[in-house]
């Protein structure tokens, strides 16, 4: 398995971020980031208790991108669980389903939580490569902020020392190539407007769950880009 940074985007309450930290040391996990958090005092570190360490040397950013940068995989967290093919960018898996699909494979893989009253954003969720939600009850679906870190953490701990790290995953740049080969075949074929968002954050997901090995994400990365290459000659000689 590889490396995992928790990244906890905008958190607005120092304790949460606190219990994030104890929860971290508790299933060994110490690279923690956040996206412009609330000020950290002496509360975070109290309700961190031995793990005030993970505190100390976490990274400060402000922005999305800065959070995720050297990450080869980008796993974002949501209460909000939705089914049926019309639906299907944000359709999610469950922390334990999570846990066993990132087994095998290594890289930096950054697993994202949202504001405590709102979540991440529509953007941010699209900017992911897989969705993970907590099963829970229909009538109290949201979890606390360090409940759900926890729960999370508690399954990847699980799967942790069961598999080696055997199928390199391609990096966060060569996955940016693939989609913009992508748009770039869906533009070649005349794909109607209206529809490429969707259908580009489709794929992204699809690519996400799947999670091919770097030979796999080549070839496919291959096939794609010389399609797009062909229709582009072939639109040029009319």
């Amino acid at each position: 398995m590889g490396e995992f940074r928790v990244v906890l985007v905008e958190p607005e309450h120092e304790g949460n971020v606190g219990a994030v930290a104890r929860a971290m040391g508790n299933f060994a996990f110490d690279d923690l980031c956040m996206v412009n958090p609330c000020p950290i005092g002496d509360e975070a570190f109290k309700r961190a208790k031995h793990a005030g360490h993970i505190l100390s040397d976490a990274t400060i950013v402000g922005t999305f991108e800065e959070a995720v940068e050297g990450c080869s995989l980008l796993v974002g967290t949501t209460g909000i669980v939705t089914y049926g093919p019309k639906n299907y960018t944000r359709i999610s898996m469950p922390a334990q389903e999570l846990a066993a699909r990132v087994a095998d494979h290594e890289g930096r893989i950054a697993v994202l939580f949202g504001r405590e009253g709102l979540g991440l954003s529509q953007e941010e969720l699209s900017r992911c490569d897989l969705l993970a939600h907590i099963p829970s009850s229909d009538d109290y679906p949201t979890l606390n902020l360090s409940h759900a870190v926890s729960i999370v953490l508690y399954e990847l701990f699980q799967t942790k020392g069961r598999h080696g790290a055997r199928n390199p995953i391609s990096s966060e740049e060569e996955r940016e190539l693939l989609y913009k080969y992508f748009a770039r075949l869906l533009a070649a074929i005349d794909y109607p407007d209206f529809r490429r968002e969707n259908t580009e954050v489709m794929f992204r997901r699809m690519m996400g769950r799947s999670v091919p090995t770097k030979w796999e994400f080549y070839t496919i990365m291959g096939v794609i880009g010389d399609a797009a290459k062909l229709i582009e000659k072939e639109k040029e000689k009319k």
